[in-house]
């Protein structure tokens, strides 16, 4: 009897095991290069709301500049794949924004697809959600799955949602580090792994794009970032 109870260990642990290698944090910056030096060099968005402040880029809504719908600066310089990127982000204690890449712009300033959400309440920061698309793909703590015509599933953690929150430091800077390798995509908070997806959605996925960020419609804010790198990965074959 004890054998037989041995086989179907086995297996499972066969399939947990099958599972795709992540790729893993670091903090070697090898092959980083910047992306932003203090100029609006290779960045575009309306004036009304993005500026520079001490070699900051800000994103800034007013009572007089209250948006109709979210709007981003892009960076020019390129649409990439594979990749690895950091940036230090201080966000209002009301703000809403984000980091979206492998994005297509739909209109003029507007972007559609992965976001690396960032809110000051940090009820949604680390989580994956695809802007004016899929929508939620994987909150704090999930490791998420998404395949054809499914919804999206849970299959890990990587921690409880609230613990994780420990970790983002209220109205200070924080380092935001996203790994997109292939149909995974990890992001990440001063070190610590905040969400994992794996998108096997062969008819929605994208696997390449603009980089972008974003002010979000709703009360005044403010979103300041710096220190964009940008590390491009060979894709697996």
């Amino acid at each position: 009897m004890k054998h037989l109870l041995i086989i179907p260990l086995i297996l499972y642990a066969a399939m947990v095991f099958a599972q795709p290698q992540f790729p893993q944090p670091s903090t070697d910056e090898t092959g980083f290069v910047s992306i932003f030096d203090g100029t609006l060099k290779d960045w575009e968005g309306d004036p009304v709301y993005w500026s520079l402040d001490n070699g900051e880029l800000v994103g800034t809504i007013t009572p007089e500049t209250i948006v109709k719908h979210n709007t981003f600066i892009i960076w020019r310089g390129g649409t990439p794949s594979d990749f690895e990127l950091k940036v230090d982000v201080k966000v209002s204690e009301k703000g809403n924004s984000g980091i979206n890449y492998r994005s297509v712009e739909f209109e003029k300033y507007r972007l559609r697809g992965y976001q690396m959400d960032i809110d000051g309440p940090n009820q949604w920061s680390g989580q994956n959600y695809e802007e004016q698309g899929r929508r939620f793909l994987a909150l704090r703590g999930q490791i998420s799955r998404k395949e054809d015509g499914k919804d999206v599933e849970a299959i890990g953690t990587v921690g409880d949602k609230d613990a994780l929150t420990a970790f983002i430091k209220p109205n200070d800077w924080n380092e935001y580090h996203i790994i997109a390798k292939g149909d995974v995509m990890v992001h990440m908070i001063n070190g610590h792994v905040m969400s994992i997806v794996i998108d096997n959605d062969e008819e929605n996925k994208t696997r390449s794009g603009l980089i972008g960020v974003q002010v979000h419609v709703g009360p005044p804010m403010e979103i300041r970032y710096k220190n964009f790198r940008l590390k491009e990965l060979t894709p697996d074959k």
